[in-house]
């Protein structure tokens, strides 16, 4: 049998259980709260795999490894600034958007942003809102299904646009079916998938590199003096600015609506403590096996002309074509793990916080599920007729909505009096100041990029807070 007859198999075997899943958890979907919070039932596996999956789609995937291919081990700060600001949301935010959400049952993050205000004020907050998360999560599906278009096009020859159009309905179908439950089992099958992907790579990489010893002498025979510095050769405050310019992508991770949801949903404080540890183990197997394939990529197969192909073509270097096959479903999942998610937040925003979808639980469902439709159509447009460099897109919307929401929700759940007024100017100048920057020539580990904007924003609550709690 040929490989694209086997991976063709296995692909189509997968996506029918991702449907089936979907139709299984349309059962239990009777109502928004059930749409978006799964009823706030889940359970610590389920919680902690789909957050994972999630957080780290194509871009771990297919964005680290290539960062790390073509810059060496400077991009190890990356892989850091993750996993260090997962620990900050699982063992600070987490214990308390529980708590906080569950007394004032607020089932969005644009609910906890604008808590308790109210008039005009709170339409502006939630609309502006509204309108960067279905900004943001356009552009980060659109990068998404480019994930989804290169892995069909890399095993079948297919087009891009046609790529982009069969994963697109794909992943629209099972959101349609099963909302949130859907969303977060089917994440945590396809979390399962990324972490095998991110074990067994690396230790064939290892063994088809010869050791770290050779894997390093590599690097210095092919690469220049930056790919083996942390530094990226840099020295003084341009070394600083790679380091702390790294590890700021983690500032992204607070002001994500999908993965501030599963910790809201999560069922009690003993799942939120399970869920923790799988977590964490998830992160440091799949953040640190992906980087290591990339680096290994590097010495292994030189001169590719996009560093983002080098999981693909360690996949058909290192192991039997139906291997290779299960491997190709682990980007479907890491793809179709962030996107279906998006789309569920990116919904409950429009329809939950704007409340188009009424009071009516029927007809919430039925305005969640077009809202849905509108925003796949939309980032299939954008996939297609404005494509770009995976890492870049997901980059940047990842740090606008961090800047944006991540300042005023850990000063919410610290505790801190809000005005209003302090709120919308953070939220602004969190996303607009991304906005611009990213205009701006590249800053050394861009750090003023991935930095500026969340200080700034943070400034800005601190001289607006009121000043007695509530």
């Amino acid at each position: 049998m040929e490989k694209a007859q086997i991976v063709l198999i296995t692909l189509v075997i997968y996506k029918l259980l991702l449907i089936s899943i979907g139709f299984w958890a349309s059962k239990s979907t009777q109502s928004g709260d059930d749409f978006f919070l799964g009823g706030r039932g889940l359970g610590p596996v389920v919680a902690a795999l789909s957050y994972s999956s999630s957080a780290a789609s194509a871009w771990v995937l297919l964005g680290l490894t290539g960062i790390a291919y073509a810059y060496g081990l400077s991009t190890i700060w990356v892989a850091f600034g993750s996993i260090s600001s997962m620990l900050v949301t699982w063992f600070w935010v987490a214990p308390r958007l529980m708590r906080f959400s569950r007394e004032h049952n607020h089932i969005t993050l644009t609910e906890v942003i604008a808590h308790k205000e109210e008039g005009r004020l709170r339409v502006c907050i939630v609309g502006l809102c509204s309108f960067i998360i279905v900004a943001s999560f356009t552009l980060y599906v659109a990068a998404q299904f480019q994930g989804a278009g290169r892995t069909f096009a890399s095993s079948f020859g297919m087009s891009i646009e046609s790529s982009i159009v069969l994963g697109a309905l794909v992943i629209m179908f099972y959101t349609l079916l099963g909302g949130f439950w859907a969303v977060s089992m089917t994440d945590a099958l396809q979390g399962l998938l990324m972490a095998l992907a991110a074990i067994a790579m690396p230790i064939a990489a290892y063994i088809q590199v010869g050791g770290i010893d050779e894997l390093l002498t590599g690097l210095a025979l092919i690469g220049d003096q930056s790919q083996l510095s942390f530094t990226a050769a840099n020295v003084g405050l341009f070394a600083i600015g790679v380091v702390v310019g790294g590890l700021a992508i983690g500032f992204g991770t607070y002001g994500q609506p999908h993965l501030m949801a599963r910790i809201m949903a999560l069922r009690d404080e003993k799942a939120m403590r399970q869920a923790r540890l799988i977590t964490v183990v998830w992160y440091l197997v799949v953040f640190l096996g992906m980087w290591f394939v990339g680096l290994s990529g590097h010495v292994l197969h030189t001169g590719l002309e996009n560093p983002e192909q080098i999981f693909f073509t360690m996949l058909d270097g290192l192991f039997p074509t139906v291997v290779s096959a299960v491997f190709l479903a682990a980007v479907l999942s890491a793809i179709m793990s962030t996107a279906d998610s998006q789309l569920l937040s990116a919904a409950a925003s429009m329809v939950n916080d704007l409340g188009w979808g009424g009071s009516d639980s029927k007809r919430m469902l039925l305005v969640s599920r077009l809202t849905i439709v509108g925003l796949v159509a939309a980032s299939v447009v954008v996939a297609v007729f404005l494509p770009d460099k995976i890492f870049n897109r997901v980059l940047f919307a990842w740090m606008a909505l961090g800047a944006a929401f991540g300042p005023v929700l850990f000063f919410r759940l610290a505790g801190v009096a809000l005005r209003p007024v302090g709120v919308i100017l953070s939220i602004l100048l969190g996303f607009f100041g991304t906005v611009a920057l990213s205009f701006q020539p590249n800053a050394p580990g861009d750090i003023i990029e991935r930095l500026l904007p969340f200080v700034v924003a943070s400034l800005c609550l601190f001289f607006f807070k009121r000043p007695a709690r509530w």
